[in-house]
């Protein structure tokens, strides 16, 4: 039972993943933008549904809708702020190096804040635990929900981009800038829809890993984002099905590289294969290879 035990905590981890990952490839996949304060908006979010749950006695599920509401304004104010102003820089790098600065700000106003001592994150998820194979194998609470939220935003996105109005201006400011707002499309305001989906995400994915590692720091979501954004890259940036399955099989990968080989080279583990399946297949596993007119 303990190869399932690990396979269970490996998907629990991938779940989280592939929620953060998520956000990553709906901004990248639209607004073309590598957001890397994606994982310091987890930090926040925790952070915001701790104090409501410590501090204001604020129950869990409003905590949690609180904490959304906080980081979808956060997002929308670094989109705003931070890389409208770069949209049409001449160097991409400008961007990048923007969201860079964005994820220290972030991290360091955390810090003057709550300090850079951990704090014991209360488990808002209340959901007992199930017990399989005569008790040899116990799925929590929190990762029943963790894998169940995990496919229910997945679903609900991939619905919302291919169903809806919005989800079509989405695709249409993917394809070309210029030519949707020619047709109408607010540009602007199709962007910071995106950048307030993946940041409310966010918000959900530090609630479910700080249920799951249940202490808080100003740094918590810094190696998570960065193992989010591999599992986007894994799976093929700019797909919604691939940062699922990339965030899953890089939870997978992980967890059983620290039960079966080191936990000291995990990480380094988790790299190598996401060098190897690039060297295969460049676009991930579920990009499309797209082809430039000259």
């Amino acid at each position: 039972m303990s190869f399932l035990t690990y396979l269970k905590d490996g998907i629990s981890l991938g779940s989280v993943y592939a929620i953060i990952a998520l956000g990553y490839t709906m901004v990248y996949g639209i607004a073309k933008m590598l957001n890397f304060a994606h994982g310091d908006v987890i930090m926040v979010g925790a952070y915001v549904v701790l104090m409501l749950l410590t501090k204001a006695g604020v129950p869990g599920i409003l905590a949690i809708i609180i904490a959304m509401a906080v980081c979808t304004l956060l997002g929308i104010t670094i989109e705003k702020v931070a890389y409208r102003p770069l949209r049409k820089a001449s160097s991409p790098l400008a961007v990048l190096i923007t969201a860079i600065g964005v994820s220290y700000l972030l991290q360091n106003v955390a810090l003057l804040i709550f300090g850079a001592d951990g704090k014991t994150f209360v488990d808002v998820i209340k959901i007992p635990s199930l017990s399989l194979g005569g008790g040899k194998l116990i799925i929590s609470g929190t990762t029943i929900v963790t894998i169940l939220a995990s496919i229910v935003i997945m679903i609900c996105l991939t619905m919302f981009v291919n169903k809806t109005k919005q989800g079509h201006a989405m695709q249409a400011v993917s394809e070309d800038k210029d030519a949707a707002q020619l047709m109408g499309v607010n540009v602007n305001g199709t962007i910071s829809l995106t950048f307030a989906i993946g940041s409310a995400l966010a918000a959900v994915a530090g609630v479910l890993l700080c249920s799951a590692y249940p202490i808080v720091t100003p740094y918590t979501g810094a190696m998570p984002g960065i193992k989010a954004f591999v599992a986007a890259v894994f799976g093929g940036i700019g797909s919604i099905p691939g940062a699922m399955i990339g965030g899953i099989l890089l939870g997978v990968i992980e967890i059983l590289s620290k039960a079966y080989i080191s936990s000291q080279v995990s990480d380094a583990i988790v790299f190598a294969v996401l060098i190897i399946v690039l060297l295969v297949k460049p676009t991930g596993l579920f990009g499309k290879n797209i082809q430039e007119k000259v």
